[in-house]
């Protein structure tokens, strides 16, 4: 008579995992129980398998149905195997376990793979001992067990207790939502296993607070327009944190009072520019919504929000004096923000209608530049009385980049173009006059050296080129082209993805 097989627990491993990819292509949410020993997991094709971590004797898989849609939330309850799973579609089902976690039965293959494995690893522990002996000892001992124990198994009687699952019941939530939008879904739950709280999130912006498990309706709010894609709530369950990505908001609300406790929203479309202030406590954000925001450095929220821009924000730049920035748009002005009492307390604006693409401050804080995306000059108004000052004019396409020299003794301007040039200006002296150098691409952009002897420019074919300020000849160049990934051309038959696969 053969001694029943065993597994290793390698081997388990590799087969718990193919089991897990084969039933689950497509895995929507998890939970672990609170004895660790059962995992449950829902999926796009409307189940809930239960998986056990180690050898259970009255349980191996176990599988829920019943929903329409694809599960978004599944639960076990505190201290306890039963469930509670949600589907987009806005069903509940409860689900009432047969045995307790108490109940659940370690098999005797654990037990004794257990024992193996301290067995070898007080045995790799001991330095003097030869590894031969090791594999003597680790076979008589697991044909020690064999015949004692696993091969010697009795047979299961009827007080063997079997993991078993019943529906309680199935509640729909929503209806009315759906009703009146058809495309609604929940796209969101969160579960408060010590206070027995459900909160679920839908499409259109609203979210409802259930107390388990009778499915009561405690609290309803619409808190916007948009996709609600993740909930989470404090420990004690007073709180609850809201994130709609569509508009970038994050929202803490308090269901007991209903109030904002923090109210929180980032940019609605992307974001086209960035800026440090000097002393490295505020970042300020422009995007595509036109909004100009300054964020806290230190707690990561935002502080203040400014609303004047009606168009694209291109770009954003600190003073040195670290009591005001300015930003640049396409809606044709340069508006200066006071970091004190943040307001909007200058704005400037050309004689006709220009896209600014670029700005820039000089060491004082008293000169502003910007230069223009549809006409091709660069205007230079003063901070301090909000005129304009001239209009150098020469490039031969959009500015995509301005600098000032960054030393007091100097008001130098470079300004970088899609014309293949980089225009050295000195501000006041003659400022109609400049030094031109020559590129090999567009230029992208422009900044000088700290002590303003020298400048880099970066350009569209992947170069940093180093030019001196005085005789405009170039000291160094940095090839970067090898280093950044390109893009697919027309004739390329294998994309740039696969050719790194291959690297």
């Amino acid at each position: 008579m053969t001694a029943p097989c065993t597994f290793t627990g390698e081997f388990r491993s590799f087969v718990m995992k193919r089991v897990f990819k084969k039933a689950h292509d497509d895995v929507t949410c998890l939970d672990w129980s609170s004895c660790s020993k059962l995992l449950a997991v829902g999926s796009k094709d409307t189940t809930t398998k239960i998986y056990t971590i180690e050898y259970l004797d009255n349980l191996n898989m176990y599988s829920l149905s019943g929903h329409t849609d694809k599960i978004v939330g599944v639960f076990f309850e505190k201290k306890s195997l039963d469930l509670i799973t949600v589907s987009r579609n806005g069903q509940i089902c409860l689900w009432e376990a047969s045995i307790d976690m108490d109940d659940l039965v370690t098999s005797e293959v654990q037990i004794s793979h257990r024992k193996r494995r301290k067995l070898q690893n007080a045995d790799d522990s001991e330095d003097d001992v030869d590894e031969k002996d090791v594999i003597e000892k680790d076979k008589e001992y697991v044909s020690d067990e064999d015949n004692s124990e696993v091969g010697k198994q009795e047979p299961k009687t009827e007080d063997d207790k079997r993991l078993l699952y019943k529906k309680l019941g199935r509640h729909y939530i929503g209806d009315a939502i759906r009703n009146a939008h058809h495309k609604c879904k929940l796209t969101a739950v969160q579960y408060h296993k010590e206070t027995k709280m459900l909160v679920t999130g839908f499409s259109t912006g609203i979210f409802f607070l259930h107390e388990m498990p009778d499915v009561n309706l405690i609290h309803t709010l619409s808190i916007s327009e948009h996709r609600i894609s993740s909930i989470a709530m404090s420990s004690p369950g007073d709180w609850i944190a809201f994130g709609c990505p569509t508009i970038g908001q994050l929202l803490v609300w308090e269901w007991q009072s209903e109030q904002y406790v923090m109210k929180q929203q980032g940019h609605s479309l992307d974001m086209t520019c960035l800026a440090y202030s000097p002393d490295g406590l505020f970042i300020v954000t422009g995007g595509y919504d036109g909004k100009v925001k300054v964020w806290n450095t230190t707690s990561g929220f935002c502080i203040v929000t400014f609303n004047e821009h009606k168009s694209t924000v291109t770009n954003v730049t600190f003073s040195a004096n670290k009591k005001f920035f300015v930003s640049s748009s396409l809606d044709g002005t340069v508006r200066c923000y006071d970091l004190t009492r943040y307001r909007n307390f200058r704005t400037l604006t050309s004689p006709s209608l220009v896209q600014f693409s670029c700005v820039a401050l000089d060491s004082s804080s008293e000169l502003c530049a910007a230069g223009g995306q549809d006409v091709f000059e660069i205007f230079l108004w003063s901070v301090k009385f909000g005129k304009l000052l001239d209009v150098l004019g020469g490039h031969e396409a959009p500015v995509s980049s301005l600098s000032f020299s960054p030393t007091l003794a100097s008001s130098r301007l470079a300004s970088a173009s899609w014309d293949k040039t980089v225009r050295l200006w000195n501000c006041i002296e003659s400022s109609s006059d400049c030094e031109i150098v020559r590129l090999t691409s567009d230029a992208l952009q422009v900044v000088f050296r700290p002590d303003g002897e020298e400048i880099a420019v970066s350009t569209l074919d992947g170069n940093i080129s180093f030019f001196n300020t005085t005789t405009c000849e170039q000291t160094g160049s940095v090839e970067g082209r090898n280093d950044l990934g390109s893009g697919r051309a027309d004739t390329d038959l294998i994309t740039p993805e696969k050719m790194l696969k291959t690297k």
